[in-house]
């Protein structure tokens, strides 16, 4: 994670505006990205959404839904350029610290079973598969599986 340690960035609510700068960065890094409609509608439903900036430049934003006492992560992405630096790590510490902050006894989330970068770093933070979905992903040949996986806050 040092490396994410030279990166002055900063932590700052999303909002409407930085949509266009968002949707930029999807297709980049996801292969069925969320549409302008996903980001906007969970914005206007009050999810708590982030987004970590550098010199005003977006490169990383994270989405959590709460639920009574149930954090419920969303998305967290890393602008392809910085990537492997640390950041998805900071970005999901920042996350846990926002739903305890909102009183959450457990966070939620699903991932591509194919993300096994992802899936490591949730278990390195301490985050334990609870599931699979079967198909609960769109793919290039059909459909993909989730790993729904949980940590007690």
């Amino acid at each position: 994670m040092s490396a994410a340690l030279n990166i002055q960035a900063q932590f700052r609510p999303m909002q409407l505006d930085d949509l266009d700068e968002i949707l930029a960065i999807e297709p980049q890094i996801y292969p069925y990205p969320w549409s302008r409609g996903n980001f906007s509608d969970s914005l206007n439903s009050g999810y708590s959404a982030w987004v970590l900036v550098e010199h005003e430049k977006i490169i990383a934003y994270a989405l959590l839904m709460m639920v009574l006492d149930e954090a419920h992560l969303l998305n967290l992405s890393v602008a392809k350029s910085y990537q492997k630096q640390g950041l998805g790590r900071l970005l999901l510490e920042h996350m846990l610290q926002i739903a305890r902050n909102h009183q959450a006894a457990n966070m939620f989330l699903e991932v591509r079973q194919s993300n096994v970068s992802a899936i490591a770093l949730y278990e390195n933070i301490g985050f334990n598969e609870m599931a699979i979905r079967r198909g609960y992903y769109p793919a290039a040949n059909g459909r993909e599986d989730a790993v729904l996986m949980g940590l007690a806050l």
